[in-house]
């Protein structure tokens, strides 16, 4: 694995770090819904994430990333059909599918 590779693995680590920092406990999807800058925030990391995937699979496309395609059709729907995003489909990544994404990836890095 390249320097390059890890930078981006990290940047996936930090951007999950900071979602679950914006959103705090309890996690409600109300507030979450109700908090327009809140959910900028959160749809700005998920980019990040995206992104960072993508750059993964374009430097290297055998790294193995459970559910890359779907990582980086997110990013490219909430980058590029902003009006599109459904508030229930991001909270219901970052309750569901990120927690498993950070322990992939610490494991991928060498921390889990």
């Amino acid at each position: 694995m390249t320097d390059l590779i890890k930078k981006w693995l990290f940047d996936i680590i930090e951007a999950i770090n900071s979602i679950d920092d914006y959103i705090g406990v309890p996690r409600q999807f109300n507030l979450y819904e109700q908090d327009k800058k809140l959910r900028r925030s959160v749809e700005r990391e998920i980019e990040i994430i995206g992104e960072a995937v993508n750059r993964i699979k374009k430097e290297m496309p055998e790294f193995e990333i459970v559910n890359s395609q779907q990582i980086i059709a997110t990013r490219n729907r909430v980058a590029h059909a902003y009006d599109a995003v459904d508030n229930a489909i991001i909270w219901g990544i970052v309750i569901n599918h990120l927690p498993n994404l950070r322990i992939e990836v610490a494991k991928l890095l060498g921390n889990g």
